[in-house]
């Protein structure tokens, strides 16, 4: 299957309510972030691509319709160039508000993580389930190391951010992409895809509450 869509916008704008979205319209299913709890075999292919091993993602996206957030994001150049039929959706928001959400959620998970390592190499007994170890080492290579070389410091985040974005806007032709806040709605997105309106509200999923809820950072 040829993916339809490619989601070239980072995690925290919206992307799991976008994901529902583009399910509902039938151009599912559509690989978010949260497709990896599901699949934990991913990881390692995700990795490997994240460090260069690789550069086939065919046997992870195989059967999906379109992508949205990270790990889909790290390779969005790619994926475009690879379906050049595909539409580009370029999910944003405030920048000050989007760095506020991801500090206190995937932000404060992968620094968790980080902690967890550290005690590791220095010998301090730390439980940490093995399966949950490989997923949050996947996603500090593919987030912290490929999309903020390193650093996740407000600076750095937003510079990034902000830059990523307007490569997007630079790249991409604007008949084939669309800027978009999932505040707007079912219209823009409906009208960029060639789609009717659903009868349907739009998906409103995944805030700042939601998220911590699920994945507390353990303390």
């Amino acid at each position: 299957m040829d993916l339809k869509v490619v989601g070239a916008g980072f995690g925290r704008t919206g992307t799991l309510s976008l994901k529902l979205a583009l399910e509902e319209l039938g151009l599912g299913p559509c690989y978010h972030m949260v497709e990896t709890i599901a699949h934990p075999e991913h990881d390692a292919m995700w990795l490997a691509l994240a460090t260069g091993e690789t550069m086939d993602w065919h046997p992870i996206l195989e059967g999906y319709a379109s992508t949205v957030d990270w790990p889909g994001v790290m390779i969005w150049k790619e994926l475009a160039a690879a379906y050049p039929d595909a539409k580009i959706a370029l999910t944003v928001r405030d920048p000050e508000s989007w760095y506020r959400s991801a500090a206190a959620t995937i932000f404060a998970r992968m620094q968790e993580a980080r902690d967890a390592e550290i005690l590791r190499a220095r010998g301090v007994a730390h439980s940490v389930d093995p399966i949950r170890r490989r997923h949050m080492a996947m996603i500090n290579a593919v987030v912290a190391e490929q999309s903020f070389v390193g650093s996740l410091d407000e600076a750095n985040a937003l510079r990034v951010f902000n830059a990523h974005n307007d490569e997007v806007r630079r790249l991409v032709p604007p008949e084939r992409l669309l800027v978009y806040e999932v505040g707007q709605g079912w219209e823009p997105l409906c009208a960029f895809l060639g789609l009717p309106v659903p009868a349907t509200l739009f998906p409103k999923v995944n805030s700042t509450e939601d998220f911590t809820a699920r994945f507390p950072v353990r303390r």
